[in-house]
């Protein structure tokens, strides 16, 4: 049995839809975020020492098995599902599965997660977000370039890359300039929201403002 430290509107939502898709049980802890800060409780410390979500225990290991980081997560759950939604075995799709698995965090989240920041500041955060808005817009237009070419990002197949890159890509599209303009992500932005495991996850997880 999995355990889910799930932090309302988080990367964490991820973990509950590739549960849902792996069929994998689980159980979910979950947490709210401090209204004033808008970040994760002190509660979380408890379980892991960064006091970030999303954490997972597998209670099937003995003694529990705590793992921390969502790409780390996947790649453990994935292992757990004998490969579910893993690398295809094409050598070309599994280079871009993993390309795409440690994008999502390694480079377009940075400049997401940098404007979110500088639009809380007065007056000199907008001027800064201005300049940051072209940073993301070359993410944006490489990711409709791919996804035009493929119907998921690794290839033929959903896989585990696709979860990782959806919390980005939601976020993008809530506050990171993503519209109709670049059709083929919001086509695959549609495409997942519609997944019977993704609304699972939704119905499990609770409030998420960016599905």
């Amino acid at each position: 049995m999995i355990i889910v430290h799930h932090l309302e509107n988080s990367r964490s939502q991820r973990i509950l839809w590739m549960l849902e898709e792996l069929g994998l049980p689980y159980q979910i802890k979950r947490y709210e975020r401090n209204k004033q800060t808008m970040l994760a409780p002190p509660e979380l410390k408890r379980v892991h020492p960064l006091g970030k979500s999303p954490v997972i225990e597998d209670a099937d290991v003995q003694g529990g098995q705590v793992v921390a980081e969502t790409g780390a997560i996947v790649e453990y759950l994935v292992d757990k599902a004998d490969g579910k939604l893993g690398a295809p075995a094409k050598r070309a799709d599994a280079l871009r599965y993993r390309f795409w698995l440690h994008y999502a965090e390694g480079s377009m989240m940075p400049p997401l997660l940098l404007k979110l920041v500088l639009a809380r500041i007065p007056i000199m955060g907008k001027v800064a977000v201005k300049k940051i808005q072209p940073m993301i817009d070359v993410h944006l237009d490489y990711v409709e370039s791919e996804l035009s070419q493929r119907p998921w990002f690794a290839g033929n197949d959903m896989t585990a890359a696709d979860i990782m890159m959806s919390f980005p890509l939601e976020a993008a599209r809530s506050r990171g300039g993503l519209n109709e303009s670049r059709p083929a992500t919001i086509a695959w932005l549609a495409k997942i929201h519609a997944r019977p495991a993704y609304q699972a996850g939704l119905k499990q997880g609770g409030p998420y403002a960016y599905a």
